[in-house]
């Protein structure tokens, strides 16, 4: 006698209303979306082009997404890049904007809603760990963790910081090894390579955090979920467990571009942040020995954050969620290293703007692709509305990438980035810098100078072209800071 004789009918067709059910349940719901925020991330990775980085599983992703070769962030520093992407919105350009805002709603100001916050009143459940506003896991007070202090009021149903052995988030943020914490600048190293596992520095504790959280979210699954991580490497100083650091000994970095420090005036500064350790009386722009070995430790601290990215995703793909999830991966800045004679970033030259942007899709057609297209941190938001069909709010600055997505080879549209009383329009030819005062910028990025050459003198007109452009989009930035 076979088997299904022995089960009666009516528990036949109820365990059918329930499998259909739960996958029409499956179907309906709104894509899973996860942000990985990667800080002072230069876009030299291999799939952006540089050959001596090993950095396998962002290069997974950028095979299976649209990396945006042309991303360029909104401000050159952490907390105001991190505003731009986090509200859609251009904003102050210093690193507590995120903060001043809370305030203003606290004194009951109409503050237009956050991105996280929007899509949590679209239903999706929303988790941060890690640094993903300008303090990692949002929170102020003399160690960023007092409760009573949020970064992004309304935003999260849960935003988590481990701390492991450095004691608290601000510990955390400047950690190296086994739970050293930045206590006097001077008295910490630049950079650091220690054998061991990858928790024992900070970002391993981060990891562990967002896995945990991709399980419990996969295993619930009420709610889409809007879950963004992020990673503090390579931001200073620079450490990784040494296996990291092993993997360029005796590779062959390339020479850096333009080295040397400008001529006229110019956004240039002298690296403080970087100068504020411990160099061993060290210059890093007339010791080219040193130079490399700062670089290496940089290169080291992406892989470390590289292999944190992996297991962010292998986690992702084990629970099957990644059938269902947009995975965005974002730089929140890029970062010089000797370019211009800058050690570091805040300057508005392309190595402190231009960052990776890689974003996928499930279903998506165009994998592996790489656009040219000019594109800024203020896109990602209405992007993610789009492709999950949530309303795109209207107070957003940015446009949808979702049309460069499905065809790369389209245009994007200049990209504007500011910093105190200077700000900047990037086109796919030209880079113009406006100073408060009305000095001009102007550099050519058909030709070998690049960023070293300004020619505002013999381009009048297009110096009042991109003016004009640059004016209007900012604009919107001063009714932003009104608010």
């Amino acid at each position: 006698m076979k088997i299904e004789k022995l089960i009666p009918i009516p528990y036949l067709v109820l365990c059918a209303m329930i499998i259909t059910g739960c996958n029409k349940t499956q179907l309906n719901q709104k894509p899973n979306i996860l942000l990985i925020c990667v800080d002072d991330l230069r876009p030299e990775l291999k799939s952006f082009g540089a050959d001596y980085i090993s950095s396998p599983n962002i290069d997974k992703l950028a095979d299976k997404g649209v990396s945006f070769q042309k991303h360029f962030v909104n401000a050159p520093s952490c907390g105001p890049s991190r505003y731009t992407l986090l509200t859609g919105q251009y904003g102050p350009a210093h690193n507590n904007a995120l903060f001043q805002r809370a305030k203003k709603i606290a004194q009951g100001a109409a503050i237009d809603p956050s991105m996280p916050e929007w899509f949590r009143t679209h239903g999706y459940t929303t988790i941060s760990v890690g640094k993903v506003s300008h303090h990692p896991g949002g929170r102020g007070g003399a160690d960023w963790n007092d409760d009573t202090i949020i970064e992004i009021p309304k935003a999260w149903d849960k935003h988590l910081m481990p701390i492991a052995e450095w004691e608290h988030p601000r510990g955390m943020m400047h950690g190296l090894a086994h739970g050293e914490i930045r206590i006097k600048s001077s008295d910490m190293d630049i950079f650091q390579t220690i054998e061991g596992d990858d928790n024992i520095y900070p970002d391993g504790a981060i990891t562990d955090e967002a896995l945990k959280q991709i399980r419990e979210l996969t295993t619930i699954k009420e709610n889409p979920f809007f879950l963004a991580i992020g990673i503090i490497k390579p931001h200073l100083p620079f450490g990784a467990p040494k296996s990291y650091f092993d993997r360029y000994e005796g590779v062959e970095l390339p020479s850096i571009e333009h080295p040397h420090k400008p001529e006229g005036r110019t956004t240039w500064h002298g690296s403080g942040e970087f100068k504020q350790y411990n160099r061993w009386g060290k210059n890093a722009n007339s010791d080219t020995v040193f130079a490399d070995e700062v670089r290496r430790h940089y290169a080291a601290c992406v892989s470390y954050a590289d292999a944190q990215v992996g297991k962010i995703l292998a986690e992702l793909k084990r629970t099957g969620a990644d059938k269902n999830t947009i995975v965005v991966l974002w730089g929140d800045h890029g970062w010089h290293l000797g370019e211009h004679a800058i050690w570091g970033k805040h300057s508005l030259f392309e190595e402190s703007l231009h960052s990776p942007l890689i974003i996928h899709y499930p279903g998506m057609k165009r994998n592996g692709s790489k656009t040219d297209a000019i594109v800024e941190t203020l896109d990602i938001f209405p992007t993610l509305c789009d492709l999950t069909e949530v309303e795109v709010p209207k107070f957003a600055h940015g446009v949808s990438l979702k049309e460069i997505l499905e065809y790369p080879n389209r245009t994007g549209h200049p990209a504007v980035a500011y910093k105190n009383e200077v700000s900047t329009i990037r086109t796919a030819t030209h880079r113009m810098t406006l100073h408060k005062d009305g000095f001009t910028e102007l550099y050519d990025h058909t030709t070998a100078e690049k960023e070293t050459k300004n020619v505002a003198d013999k381009y009048p007109e297009l110096v009042e072209e991109l003016k004009t452009v640059l004016e209007a989009k900012m604009n919107n930035s001063t009714n932003a800071t009104q608010q």
